[in-house]
């Protein structure tokens, strides 16, 4: 198992930005892809992006896309969710989760693909 850790949730404008991060520790944090998901009040958890093992490749989805960017620094054990151009529905809870690595590439868009999870950070988009 991996321990994450999130952090730099808060309360911005819309229109604004904040950059998630995740530390990990445990099992090596490099061998597998890693993941942000999200939930608001009422909702089920929602993919939000994903990074493969090294790195190199990463999935956004449509919902975020070309307004959040995933990265990792696998020196660091960090993962990171930089997050711009904030809308109220982005409001939610942000979860990071470790994955195991089933195939190559960062296509992991599913919680049943990931084994480890944090505890969650909040995030409040105000209009």
């Amino acid at each position: 198992q991996v321990q994450l850790v999130e952090s730099g949730g808060g309360l911005v404008q819309a229109g604004g930005s904040l950059r998630l991060s995740c530390a990990a520790s445990g099992r090596a944090f490099s061998s597998g892809p890693m993941g942000w998901f999200r939930q608001a009040p009422g909702k089920e958890r929602e993919f939000v992006a994903s990074v493969s093992w090294s790195g190199g490749s990463t999935y956004i989805a449509d919902s975020v896309k070309g307004r959040f960017t995933i990265s990792r620094d696998n020196a660091k054990n960090t993962v990171y969710l930089q997050m711009n151009s904030l809308k109220p529905e982005d409001t939610a809870v942000y979860y990071c989760a470790a994955g195991g690595r089933y195939y190559s590439g960062a296509y992991y868009t599913t919680p049943d693909l990931y084994h480890s999870w944090g505890q969650g950070t909040q995030v409040t988009v105000s209009s």
